[in-house]
């Protein structure tokens, strides 16, 4: 079953779309919280020139600022590639699988964003 979550990278996007997914959902999460791009970095313990650049699509994070940025936004790291604003065609019954990813998933999500930062952050 978790491995059909990340089919969705090789059926519907690519590592620029998922770069610019997680850049969106950032940003979202950050400004529905009202914190500025230098609140958050500095609870993230990162730059804010490389926060914006995450959040602009142009770089994708190690799985341990991943962490950081969730735990700065006192989210899950799952909650941080949730496909909500995806158009609904594009998530098909994936939506209803990200979206139940549990608490105990989290450390599995970061384990496997690791081999999607290796393979797109070229």
């Amino acid at each position: 079953m978790f491995n059909s979550v990340w089919a969705i990278k090789d059926r519907d996007m690519n590592g620029k779309e998922l770069k610019a997914m997680l850049g969106r959902n950032l940003k979202l999460l950050r400004a529905n919280r009202q914190y500025s791009q230098a609140f958050l970095a500095e609870k993230a313990d990162i730059s804010i020139t490389y926060l914006s650049r995450i959040e602009r699509g142009l770089k994708f994070p190690k799985p341990d600022i991943i962490t950081q940025i969730a735990a700065g936004l006192d989210v899950e790291v799952y909650e941080l590639f949730k496909m909500d604003h995806v158009p609904r065609e594009k998530l098909n019954n994936n939506k209803k699988l990200i979206n139940s990813l549990s608490k105990e998933m989290t450390q599995k999500v970061t384990s496997l964003m690791e081999s999607v930062f290796l393979k797109y952050s070229k």
